[in-house]
C-alpha cells in the first residue's frame, strides 16, 4: 500500500541544523535508553496492563454471557465494558498501531488489531492520525483530526456558521458519538475518501482485499455486541442494545476528550499551510508547538490514558511505548528550555478540559481567526 498524499505531498518541513533541538533531543533521548540499558518498547509493566485493559473489556463481557444477569446488570456490565473499550484503544492498541509496542511487526499488527474488536478498523485510523494527524499536526485543511465537516470550529481559520457559537455545550454530545460513528459509518466513507484523494494508493486488489476486511469485520463485531446478548440474555431486546448505546458513549467521550486535550487547547500553536509550502519549523520543533501534555504528575491518569497525557513525546518519539513517557518528558523539557523553546502542559486533568473548553468558547466567536 502507498501512503504518499497527493493533497500533502509537496507541503515540507525544513531540514534541522546539526546543532538544532531536533537533532540534540534524538540523541539525549537515544543516551537516556542506552543508560539504562533498556529497549524502547513494551515492557513488563506494560504486557500486565495489556491483559489488564483487555480484561477490563471481555471478562464483564464472557461473564454477563455466562451468568445471564437480570437487567440492571447487563446496563452495569456494559458501562463497565465502555471504560475498558476505551482503555484498549488507548492503552494497547495504540501504542502497536505506532509500531512501538514490539520490535516485530508481527507483533504490532497483531496488537494493533485489537481495534477490530474495539469497533474500528486498523487501515483508515492509520491513515488519518498516523499519516495525516502525525504529519500535519494542527494544520489546517490537512490534520483530518481537525475536520468535522463544519459541526465544530476546532481551528481559526476554518469557516465560522452561526452554530458555533454554541459548540462548547453541544460539543460533548457529539464526542460521545465518536465510535458509534466509527462502527456505523466513518470507517466506510475514509476508506473511500482516502483512496479518492490519494491519502493511500491502493492497487485494486489491495483495495478488494480492504473492502473484504473491513465488512467482514464489521459482521464480527455487531455479531459479538450486541447480538449474541440479545439471543442469549433473558432480557428483553433492547435492554443489550441499550447497553450497546451506553458502552459507545462513554467510550466516545473519553477517547475524544482525551485527544483533543493535547492540540484543540488555548495556548498551542495552529498553523496554515504557507503558500510556499515550506513550514516554518523543523518537523519535530512543529510538534512541540503545536501539542501539550497535562496531569503528568497523576500516575491514574497515565495508567489509563496509556500515556497520552505525554502528548508531547507521543508526537516527539511515536515510535517508543508510552511506558518510557513520564522518564523522557523531562528531558524532553530540558532540551525545550535549553533552546529557548515552549514545553506546554497543563498541571492536572481539570485544567486540560478547562483549556479545551476555552478554545471551544474561542473558536465559536465569529471575528476570532
Amino acid at each position: 500500500m502507498n501512503t504518499d498524499n497527493a493533497r500533502t505531498s509537496s507541503v515540507r518541513f525544513p531540514k534541522p541544523s546539526a546543532e538544532s533541538f531536533s537533532v540534540e533531543l534524538r540523541k539525549r533521548v537515544n543516551q537516556y535508553f542506552r543508560d539504562k540499558s533498556i529497549a524502547p518498547k513494551a515492557n513488563g509493566a506494560m504486557k500486565f496492563k495489556t491483559i489488564a485493559m483487555l480484561s477490563l473489556y471481555f471478562l464483564p463481557y464472557i461473564a454477563m454471557l455466562v451468568f445471564n444477569p437480570p437487567v440492571w446488570a447487563v446496563l452495569v456490565t456494559f458501562i463497565i465494558m465502555g471504560f475498558g473499550m476505551s482503555g484498549v484503544g488507548m492503552s494497547v492498541m495504540h501504542d502497536a498501531a505506532h509500531g512501538a509496542y514490539a520490535k516485530s511487526p508481527r507483533i504490532n499488527n497483531l496488537v494493533a488489531s485489537s481495534i477490530y474488536l474495539i469497533s474500528g478498523n486498523l487501515t483508515t485510523w492509520q491513515l488519518q492520525h498516523n499519516v495525516l494527524h502525525h504529519t500535519y499536526t494542527n494544520i489546517d485543511g490537512l490534520d483530518d483530526d481537525l475536520d468535522t465537516h463544519g459541526l465544530l470550529r476546532l481551528h481559526p481559520s476554518q469557516p465560522y456558521k452561526g452554530r458555533h457559537k454554541y459548540q462548547v455545550f453541544y460539543a460533548p454530545l457529539l464526542y460521545s458519538l465518536l465510535t458509534l460513528n466509527w462502527v456505523t459509518m466513518k470507517d466506510f466513507s475514509q476508506l473511500i475518501r482516502y483512496n479518492k484523494q490519494g491519502v493511500a494508493n491502493f492497487t485494486k486488489k489491495e483495495l478488494k482485499a480492504e473492502w473484504y476486511k473491513l465488512v467482514i469485520s464489521k459482521l464480527v463485531y455487531f455479531t459479538l455486541f450486541p447480538v449474541l446478548p440479545i439471543i442469549l440474555l433473558d432480557v428483553s431486546w433492547y435492554i443489550p442494545l441499550l447497553g450497546f448505546v451506553m458502552m459507545h458513549v462513554i467510550a466516545g467521550f473519553i477517547l475524544s476528550f482525551v485527544f483533543q486535550l493535547a492540540h484543540v487547547v488555548d495556548h498551542v500553536e495552529t498553523k496554515e499551510v504557507p503558500a510556499e509550502k515550506l513550514m516554518g519549523d523543523a518537523f519535530l520543533e512543529h510538534q512541540l508547538k503545536t501539542t501539550s501534555d497535562f496531569a503528568r504528575s497523576s500516575k491514574l491518569v497515565g495508567w489509563f490514558v496509556g500515556g497520552l497525557n505525554f502528548q508531547v513525546e507521543h508526537h516527539l518519539f511515536p515510535h517508543i511505548c508510552h511506558i518510557h513517557y513520564p522518564a523522557i518528558s523531562e528531558i524532553v523539557k530540558k532540551t525545550a528550555q535549553d533552546f529557548n523553546l515552549p514545553y506546554y502542559e497543563h498541571r492536572t486533568l481539570v485544567e486540560a478540559i478547562r483549556a479545551h473548553l476555552n478554545s471551544l468558547k474561542m473558536y465559536g466567536k465569529p471575528d476570532f481567526a
